[in-house]
């Protein structure tokens, strides 16, 4: 029997999705837009790493960054149109794992 191949472009989405803290900014970015130091708390990554995913997902086409010419410059990330179109996709993630992942004793959250 043959295999049915995976379609490139589900792929790809696969892959963006998949990178490690990926889809956690961009649920972070759901709540609007933000400083590059407010989503390195509320997500707890590391400065480096952040940059990275910001970088690539501006290149994307999924994250905006904004320079917002005051003094001190104020650099805001926000989501494109193509990042807000994920959104159904990250809640649907979030109520699959309110139904059906548990955590581990002495989490902050017991399910």
């Amino acid at each position: 029997m043959k295999q049915p191949t995976i379609c490139p472009k589900f792929e790809k989405a696969i892959s963006l999705l998949s990178q490690r803290w990926t889809a956690l900014v961009i649920y972070q970015l759901l709540l609007g837009p933000q400083r590059f130091n407010e989503i390195q708390s509320s997500i707890g990554i590391s400065g480096k790493v952040l940059s990275e995913r910001l970088k690539d997902l501006e290149l994307q086409g999924v994250v905006k960054r904004e320079v917002i010419p005051e003094t001190p410059v104020i650099i805001e990330y926000s989501l494109t149109e193509k990042g807000h179109s994920m959104e159904p996709i990250l809640k649907t993630i979030e109520k699959w794992s309110q139904d059906w992942i548990k955590l581990e004793a002495g989490s902050s959250e017991n399910n």
